[in-house]
């Protein structure tokens, strides 16, 4: 039988350093006092799960539809159980009919999810921690959760660049030679640091250090066994909810933070001026109302938010909010299709974007600027860009960073800005 019930509060990381470990799904809303930071899920125990190759979106449709829902009308969250997991760019990019010149990343599937029924939701205003599952799993959860669980200390990380200094500049500027033939108006640029993952890089030791260092309100922790992600990403991607009503917040447009209150004011407010900042936040914006538009009714697609000056641990960053209504008929999979990849982390056009990327990155991207998401069992979903993540598989932690680049870009003001958003997966470890 299932059953929902609350239970004494746990902070998240203290149930989740309880309950961690294989097909474990933290779902981890960390950005103290961010009022997108209001609710975090841990999933548990997941009934199934299910490694993607290709076709993702009709294959992750098929195999929802052969497990019975639930829903329970007293569960106080908007995930009442369903799917959780990630589709990576490269599946999203291959799903698109663009081709790549690179291998599939070793030892890691194109994206993953399990199917989850079993639920803890952490309501932080509140403090209220509420239980989601079968009524004989109750008693053994509680239990565990009232035992001390201390985070493990994660090994030091030797992280290589794939690409340095010198060689990103050379090919920064041949992608501004492509934007002054007029191929694209913007494309995102990244490069890749990799490490050898030692024993004790665990993904509960990896996420609780990530965590420490980069609170973000899009934050997981993707326990898949031999591999899974942990990401600190600030991106909300898609949103989705039960009645049909759609929203995207595309991310483009970086500043960093400033320990001087004053000067870190004067930061924000000089990416909410620039120029340069604010047309490519609108490329992009603009790119996104396109994709919407594709699925969503005549006349819904909406801008209510433009420019917006958001606040993380490391950057400002400037970001625009893009709302419609989903046609009847169609689903969270149709969403993701007509969005994946998403605009934020290719450009515009986005498919010459794309195959432009595939020419000047040094290797393909796997799971890094796909999107991770819930998907619930009566039709809505939340989702978030993959970015600042570390992909752990078996033996290499993979870390990657980048940035749109415009035809007004500095390449080594975008190298510097890469490299601060990529600083916390680096830091991993030297504590």
């Amino acid at each position: 039988m299932m059953i929902a019930a609350e239970l004494p509060w746990t902070a998240p990381d203290a149930a989740f350093l309880a309950l961690s470990g294989p097909g474990v799904a933290f779902l981890d809303s960390s950005a103290h006092g961010d009022p997108r930071a209001n609710v975090s899920y841990l999933c548990l125990a997941p009934e199934a799960a299910i490694a993607l190759e290709d076709k993702p979106f009709s294959r992750l449709r098929d195999w929802m539809a052969t497990h019975r829902p639930v829903q329970l009308a007293d569960w106080p969250f908007p995930f009442k159980g369903g799917a959780v997991g990630w589709l990576g760019y490269d599946i999203a990019r291959q799903a698109a009919d663009v081709q790549s010149r690179f291998a599939q990343m070793p030892g890691l599937p194109g994206g993953w999810f399990g199917l989850y029924t079993t639920l803890l939701g952490f309501d932080h205003a509140t403090q209220r921690l509420h239980y989601l599952g079968p009524e004989e799993g109750l008693a053994d959860i509680a239990s565990r959760l009232s035992a001390s669980s201390p985070a493990q200390k994660l090994p030091g990380l030797d992280w290589t660049a794939e690409m340095s200094e010198l060689p990103y500049l050379a090919r920064h500027e041949r992608l501004r030679a492509y934007i002054a033939a007029g191929d694209v108006y913007q494309a995102n640029f990244t490069f890749r640091y990799t490490a050898p993952r030692p024993h004790g890089a665990t993904l509960p030791a990896l996420h609780m250090a990530l965590r420490a260092l980069s609170p973000a309100p899009f934050a997981a922790c993707i326990d898949a066994g031999e591999y899974g992600l942990v990401s600190a990403s600030p991106e909300r991607f898609i949103r989705l909810q039960a009645d049909g009503h759609v929203e995207t917040r595309p991310i483009k447009g970086t500043a960093a933070r400033h320990p001087d209150p004053a000067l870190d004011a004067e930061n924000a407010a000089s990416l909410l001026a620039s120029p340069k900042e604010r047309a490519e936040n609108l490329m992009i914006t603009d790119l996104l109302r396109h994709d919407l538009g594709q699925v969503c009714a005549i006349g819904s697609i909406e801008v209510p938010e433009l420019f917006a000056v958001e606040s993380f641990a490391q950057a400002h960053h400037l970001v625009s909010a893009v709302t419609g209504q989903l046609r009847p008929g169609l689903d969270a999979f149709d969403l993701l299709a007509a969005t994946l990849p998403g605009g934020s982390i290719t450009g515009a056009p986005k498919r010459r974007a794309m195959q432009i990327i595939d020419e000047l990155e040094l290797g393909p991207r796997g799971a890094y600027c796909g999107a991770l998401a819930w998907i619930g069992f009566d039709s809505a979903m939340d989702s978030a860009i993959i970015i600042r993540t570390i992909t752990a598989a078996a033996d290499t932690l993979y870390a990657q960073a980048g940035g749109g680049i415009t035809w007004d870009s500095s390449s080594r003001a975008e190298y510097e800005e890469a490299m601060l958003k990529i600083s916390p997966l680096l830091a991993l470890g030297n504590g």
